[in-house]
């Protein structure tokens, strides 16, 4: 099986490769084999990509943003036609199962394609009457953007950082994982093909020192990152020594809190969604469930008879729910918190084994796992985990709960499932989390802002707020009369 794209990287509308660069392997998850071989990005690289982006970017900006949008719109039709081939591709990129890759990925990066560049022709700035002077602002780009990206969602992210920085007139260089380098690549040849002009949108391949060293480069203004809050902290801090602007995304261990009077299938339905979808492997994912005590007991029983019926296997079945981890690295971490988990007391209810499967004897699966009776104080319920392990906690009272979910220096999401509407809306409003739910988990329309409070990120994707963060005011008076001044 084999995905070897046609070089390393994409540099002014095509494909570039410098054997100088350190291999970089594509290993599919779901059997360890070695797809395609990459190179990382030499510093020649880096300036290549950052040099045609700075070259292309004035003359994008002077466009009419609907002629921007245009042509963002263009590619999300692209991406939506090729959806069959993609999916394919992000699945032996992440070992995500088909049946995901085919709903969540490429057309997830075409909704923002689509919604940003459409919403950009009406987001400008605002005129202040002085009474005779006025001002207005102006919403200006910002010029070459980093972009750096997660292996969970590689061509989704992609997506979701290159348009709102192409749309409000910047060029930008993406850097993905170098464990999931190979959408991107397809997402640069889509967006030449819809007529972007070269060198606006360039993917170079590396591990973090490439990062670092886009971070850094002088002519670089703003980096977007994707990814665990170490790293975040890494890039932000060389960011904000250089007065570059920065929006983090990064990682959690959200709450989501469920009341006795929930409906009980919906409320596991989001349970089991914000632990097992994608294998685990979302930042968003609520990783300590909150059961109110008089349904603790119902709860838990259908959850594990749900659990049990996950199909887990071959991610290219289009009948397999459940794909294998994204490497042998996140596979043992997530092994070793499952015996962490047992270690301090937590009970297994199900699940905590790499499942033996014929043919994939070499993939790095791990079986949806249940910890019951978990305490806030355990590892598995402080610590991001990343993988398809749920902690199941009971609680008493709303003040209670309240109180533990934010007992927590992440602050990414959280949700709430209650027939109690008043509640529902009360409980989001004290909880310390930048994107909630009420009665769902786990859904990211590109129409709202998606971000974290606290060490969970700064800033925020999609929505207009994404174009907020993708450029800068100007602000401008306007004398109308004569100038006062006592010289």
């Amino acid at each position: 099986m084999k995905a070897q794209p046609k070089a390393s990287h994409y540099i002014n509308g095509r494909f570039v490769e410098d054997e100088q660069g350190a291999p970089l392997a594509v290993i599919y998850p779901a059997t360890g084999e070695t797809i395609a071989t990459l190179h990382s990005a030499t510093p020649n690289i880096v300036e290549l990509a950052v040099e045609a982006a700075r070259e292309a970017q004035p003359a994008w900006a002077r466009l009419k943003p609907v002629e921007r949008g245009r042509i963002l719109r263009r590619a999300a039709d692209l991406l939506r036609a090729r959806n069959d081939e993609l999916a394919r591709l992000e699945t032996l990129d992440t070992g995500k199962p088909l049946q995901e890759t085919l709903v969540a990925d490429a057309p997830s990066a075409a909704d923002c394609l689509e919604y940003l560049g459409g919403a950009v022709a009406a987001f400008n700035g605002d005129f202040v009457d002085l009474g005779g002077p006025f001002a207005y602002t102006r919403r200006e780009a910002l010029g070459v953007c980093v972009g750096i990206g997660a292996w969970n969602y590689p061509i989704q992210i992609a997506g979701w950082k290159s348009a709102p920085a192409l749309a409000m007139g910047n060029a930008m260089v993406f850097k993905p994982s170098e464990n999931t380098p190979l959408s991107a690549l397809a997402l640069a040849e889509i967006y030449t093909e819809a007529g972007l002009p070269d060198g606006l949108f360039n993917v170079v391949q590396g591990f973090g020192d490439v990062g670092g060293a886009l971070v850094a480069h002088e002519a670089v203004a703003k980096v977007s990152v994707t990814g665990s809050v170490p790293t975040g902290r890494k890039v932000l801090g060389l960011a904000g020594s250089l007065m570059k602007h920065a929006t983090m995304e990064l990682g959690g261990k959200s709450p989501l809190i469920v009341f006795d009077d929930a409906d009980i299938e919906n409320a596991i339905g989001g349970a089991m969604l914000g632990n097992f979808y994608s294998s685990g492997q979302i930042c968003s994912n609520g990783t300590r469930v909150f059961v109110q005590k008089g349904i603790h007991d119902r709860f838990v029983d259908r959850l594990l008879e749900r659990t049990k019926t996950i199909r887990i296997g071959d991610p290219l079945d289009p009948e397999v729910q459940m794909g294998p981890l994204v490497n042998k690295a996140q596979h043992d971490k997530v092994m070793e918190y499952i015996e962490i988990g047992q270690r301090d007391g937590a009970t297994l209810a199900c699940g905590g084994k790499t499942p033996a499967l014929q043919g994939f004897e070499n993939g790095f699966f791990v079986e949806p796992t249940v910890f019951t009776g978990v305490t806030d104080t355990m590892r598995i319920a402080r610590e991001e985990i990343f993988g398809p392990v749920m902690s199941v906690l009971t609680f008493e009272t709303e003040d209670e709960v309240v109180e533990r979910a934010n007992a927590t220096a992440f602050g990414l999401a959280a949700g709430v499932f209650t027939r109690d509407l008043a509640r529902g809306h009360r409980v989001i409003g004290e909880l310390q989390a930048g994107t909630c739910w009420i009665n769902a988990y786990n859904l990211t329309p590109v129409e709202v802002p998606f971000g974290g409070y606290k060490q969970s990120g700064i800033g925020r994707e999609n929505s207009l707020a994404a174009l907020e963060h993708y450029s800068q005011v100007k602000t401008v008076y306007v004398e109308t009369g004569d100038v006062a001044s006592p010289y």
